[in-house]
């Protein structure tokens, strides 16, 4: 059975008890599995599909914990080394009334930018396997190394790669390093992930449009171009099709971009998907695999935090078949 494969950060996302409050201001917090790329995995596990997660953890509680948690997802975490040079990563997260987030990252470095290249396994993956990660673990550090590995080895053997750049600039000594790195790693993916709050930051470009054609260099053949509550549009070279959001009513949007991306690759998976075959699919199933991605995304911002709010499979196809329903 095909698998994917998410490479980079695992960590605890502390998550305010109440809304509204600046970082400084927040009294309490309750902690939650996070990390991108292991949202993505979970979502994937949750729905079906193999998942398996690539990282280091600190030999910690806080990783003891977040092991836990994607076992219990469904992830396969036999790749997850453990260390004692690093702790494991921390993001404390104020909400705003709306759902939006501000961060503060504890990581100088955490337990996951030390996982080294030599420590990647090229057999681990084989055709028709995804390979997905994001630009939070592209700093200069042993897991940039790891990244690039894992990349070669993926196309290697037959399979896609997925870049979510998900911007985290605080994470950065200064903006302009994490657009090059983005930029650096864009090329090398077959689909890009990308929001309307990110697209012209990484581009340079103001007209919408305009910026999302310029994605496509190097191996890049799809561009997911989300817009929240808006729905995303899909694009390949000379096509393109637009999707309506769904309407929830929204408690953190911690996650919701992951679980639309893991919804998204749950059914690339599932389909069978490959390199060489990918725009065709993408062509034949668009409204199946967008609305599936965004009714995912939706219903992860109507719960509170990340992993622990991804829905159940059933939930999915339920909140796509009564928004069906309701525009008929």
């Amino acid at each position: 059975m095909t698998k994917l494969y998410s490479i980079g950060e695992v960590l605890i996302d502390f998550i305010p008890q109440q809304k509204g409050a600046a970082l400084k201001d927040v009294v309490s917090f309750e902690r939650a599995p996070g990390g991108a790329p292991a949202n993505v995995a979970a979502a994937v596990a949750k729905y079906g599909h193999g998942a398996s997660m690539i990282t280091k953890l600190g030999e910690d509680a806080f990783g003891d914990f977040l092991i836990e948690q994607l076992e219990n997802a469904g992830v396969e975490t036999d790749k997850i080394l453990r260390t004692k040079e690093a702790n494991t990563g921390l993001a404390f997260v104020s909400l705003k009334e709306n759902g939006e987030r501000d961060f503060s990252f504890y990581r100088k470095p955490s337990a996951d930018l030390l996982f080294a290249e030599e420590e990647m396994k090229a057999e681990w993956f084989g055709k028709g396997d995804v390979l997905h990660f994001c630009s939070v673990d592209l700093v200069e550090s042993p897991m940039k190394q790891a990244h690039k590995k894992a990349i070669r080895a993926m196309k290697e053997a037959g399979g896609l790669v997925s870049f979510d750049p998900n911007v985290r600039l605080p994470l950065w000594e200064k903006a302009e390093d994490c657009r090059a790195a983005i930029l650096e790693f864009l090329p090398l993916a077959h689909i890009v992930k990308i929001s309307d709050e990110e697209l012209e930051f990484i581009t340079g470009i103001s007209n919408a449009d305009e910026a999302i054609q310029s994605l496509f260099a190097g191996d890049v053949q799809a561009v997911v171009f989300t817009k929240g509550a808006d729905g995303a549009d899909l694009y390949v070279k000379g096509a393109n099709w637009k999707s309506l959001g769904y309407k929830v009513e929204v408690q953190d949007t911690t996650g919701a971009g992951d679980a639309f991306i893991g919804g998204f690759l749950f059914k690339l998976l599932e389909a069978g998907v490959t390199p060489d075959n990918l725009v065709e699919v993408l062509a034949k199933k668009q409204l199946d695999i967008l609305q599936f991605a965004n009714a995912s995304g939706a219903l992860t911002a109507a719960g509170k935090g990340a992993i622990s709010a991804l829905p159940e499979k059933n939930k999915v196809y339920n909140l796509i078949t009564n928004q069906s329903k309701a525009l008929d």
